[in-house]
């Protein structure tokens, strides 16, 4: 199992060169960052987490302009976004960044996706209409599957159109970067267990966890598709230790990302001892 290191990217938090060189030298397996790039100041949607929206979300860089930073400075690490608001951008734009970071690192994106909390955000970006998201984000992944893998590329749904375009270059990841679902409800489920090349559900103890991927398996299995091709992510509800670490395993997870808890987000001064401790904890694994 891998471990992975999950963080708000404000510029609070430490330079994405210096947090990418620690964690490739203590055994992280990947860095991921999130995206927002904007938050509504009416503040209509509310917060999941309950109460008020934490002050990072103000903040967050662009995560792929970051990810570049990472990568320019490690050779092994891979890097993630968890989650990118895939349906915020222009199409085209957003395939060949992600193409272009993937061959610039040498194929080592991983693609987490997921359509987002805030309807006022989505709103301001996308013209189809919010109930429909999930089937938006379908489209625009599978638009730029064609995008990353076909010369001339072309595709006609019914929220996404365009008549063949090139656009390279292509990724080096052959089929483009595994995309990720961070999903969480029902229809976002039932979308990952078609279509995703992997499952990332958001906060996940281990009490829920098992009975979540026991169900999320059974779901792929009815999808008529092998559970092992939907590898699952499990971003930590708390910090985990090592036998919790092996339960995750034991359930079949393939990478834990921890991260700074939602209090500490804008204390950069408490990452690197938390690197340093999951960085002993790796090392026994």
């Amino acid at each position: 199992m891998h471990i992975g290191f999950s963080s708000m990217n404000t510029p609070a938090d430490p330079a994405p060169t210096e947090l990418a060189v620690a964690l490739e030298e203590r055994g992280f397996e990947s860095l991921w960052y999130g995206e927002h790039s904007h938050i509504p100041c009416s503040m209509q949607t509310p917060y999941p987490g309950g109460g008020e929206m934490p002050d990072p979300y103000r903040h967050m860089a662009d995560p792929y302009v970051s990810l570049m930073a990472a990568a320019s400075v490690t050779s092994t690490l891979k890097l993630g976004t968890g989650i990118a608001l895939i349906m915020e951008r222009d199409i085209f734009s957003q395939a060949k960044t992600i193409a272009t970071l993937d061959r610039l690192s040498n194929g080592r994106v991983l693609l987490g996706v997921g359509v987002g909390w805030n309807e006022e955000e989505f709103a301001n970006v996308n013209p189809h209409p919010w109930n429909k998201r999930f089937g938006v984000m379908r489209e625009t992944v599978a638009a730029m599957r064609k995008l990353w893998t076909q010369e001339q590329a072309e595709y006609h749904g019914d929220y996404i159109n365009f008549d063949p375009v090139w656009c390279s270059p292509k990724p080096v990841q052959k089929n483009g970067p595994p995309v990720i679902y961070g999903v969480m409800g029902p229809l976002g489920i039932k979308h990952a267990t078609a279509v995703a090349d992997g499952w990332m559900p958001a906060d996940v103890g281990l009490p829920q966890a098992r009975e979540q991927i026991a169900a999320f398996r059974q779901m792929v299995r009815e999808a008529g598709r092998n559970p092992d091709d939907v590898p699952i992510t499990v971003q930590a509800l708390l910090t985990p230790d090592i036998d919790k670490l092996r339960e995750f395993e034991d359930l079949g997870v393939v990478r834990v990302n921890i991260g700074i808890a939602v209090d500490m987000w804008d204390k950069p001064n408490e990452v690197m001892p938390l690197i340093d401790h999951f960085g002993n904890i790796i090392a026994k694994l």
